[in-house]
C-alpha cells in the first residue's frame, strides 16, 4: 500500500497520508514522500489547489515508533532524515498554490506540524492538535517551535509546547491554529469548496500574495531551523529519549524491525 496517495482530477488534486491502520503514523516511506510531494504537484500546470488530509480516522499520529527507534540508534539514518524534515518544511513553505488542511482525526507530532504548515486549516469537530515532543525527550524542531509563534501567542506556544497538551478543535480555532470547525461529516465537502473557489481564482495573483505572506513565515522559520533541527538530533541519542522507547516496547511487547532501505516516492494517482 502507497504510504501517501495524490487524487483526483482537474484543477484540485487532495493529498492523503495513507497508513490508516497505524493511524497515518509517519514512517520512512511517508516521510520520504512528503519531502517529494510538494515538487511533484509544483510542477503540474494542471494542479491549481491542493487539500491535505488524512485517509481512516486521523490526520497523523505523529511518529511510527519502529521509525522513531531508528532515528535513535542510526546517526546516518538520522541525518538524511532530519535533511527530509528540513526539506518537507521548505517546500510546503515555496509550494505556489494554496494548500487546505482538512483535519480529519488527531493531528500530533509532524501531522500537527503538516497542518499548521498549510494556507487554511480545516478542523473536524473531533480532532485535536498536539506536540508531545518535549514528553519524550525531543526538540519540538519541525514545526511546532517554527510555525505555531507565527500563529498564536509566544507565551501561549511555549505552554503547548513545554507540556505537549492536546489542543481541541474549538481552542485551535481561538488561537489561530485553525480556520473553521466543521461537523465530520461536511469537512471534506467544504474542503473540495474552498479550493475549487481558490483554483477558480486569478492564478498570478493569488500565487504571488501566497509568496508575499509566506515571506514573513520563511524569514522567522529559516532564522530557527536549522538550530532546531541540529538540537533535535542531539536529543534522539539522549537517554531520556531511549527510556521513552523501551517503556514503550515493553508496555506494548517486541517491535517489528524497520526497513534498512531509504525509499524514493512515486505518487499514486487514483
Amino acid at each position: 500500500m502507497t504510504a501517501l496517495l495524490i487524487e483526483g482530477a482537474g484543477p484540485v488534486r487532495t493529498v492523503k497520508l495513507n497508513r490508516p491502520d497505524r493511524l497515518n503514523a509517519v514512517n520512512e516511506e511517508l516521510h520520504a514522500a512528503l519531502a517529494s510531494v510538494w515538487g511533484i504537484l509544483g510542477a503540474d500546470d494542471t494542479v491549481r489547489a491542493v487539500i491535505l488530509t488524512g485517509a481512516g480516522t486521523a490526520f497523523s499520529a505523529g511518529g511510527d515508533m519502529d521509525y522513531l527507534a531508528r532515528l535513535a540508534d542510526d546517526p546516518s539514518f538520522r541525518s538524511h532524515t532530519l535533511a527530509d524534515a528540513r526539506r518537507i518544511v521548505t517546500e510546503m513553505m515555496a509550494f505556489r498554490k494554496p494548500v487546505i488542511a482538512a483535519v480529519n482525526g488527531p493531528a500530533v507530532g509532524l501531522g500537527c506540524s503538516l497542518a499548521v504548515l498549510c494556507d487554511i486549516v480545516l478542523m473536524s469537530e473531533t480532532a485535536f492538535f498536539a506536540d508531545p515532543h518535549v514528553n519524550i525527550g525531543l526538540v519540538a524542531a519541525d514545526g511546532g517551535a517554527l510555525a505555531w509563534p507565527l500563529t498564536m501567542s509566544l507565551l501561549r506556544a511555549k505552554e503547548y509546547l513545554f507540556t505537549g497538551d492536546r489542543i481541541d478543535a474549538p481552542t485551535a480555532e481561538r488561537l489561530g491554529l485553525a480556520n473553521h470547525v466543521v461537523p465530520p461529516a461536511d469537512l471534506l465537502d467544504r474542503a473540495q469548496s474552498l479550493a475549487e473557489r481558490l483554483a477558480a481564482q486569478p492564478q498570478q495573483a493569488l500565487q504571488d500574495t501566497k509568496r508575499a505572506l509566506n515571506i514573513h513565515m520563511s524569514r522567522a522559520v529559516l532564522s530557527v531551523i536549522d538550530f532546531a533541527l541540529a538540537s533535535e538530533s542531539e536529543t534522539f541519542a539522549l537517554p531520556e529519549f531511549r527510556s521513552f522507547l523501551d517503556a514503550y516496547t515493553a508496555k506494548m511487547g517486541s517491535s517489528t524491525p524497520a526497513a534498512t532501505r531509504r525509499p524514493s516516492f512515486t505518487p499514486q494517482v487514483v
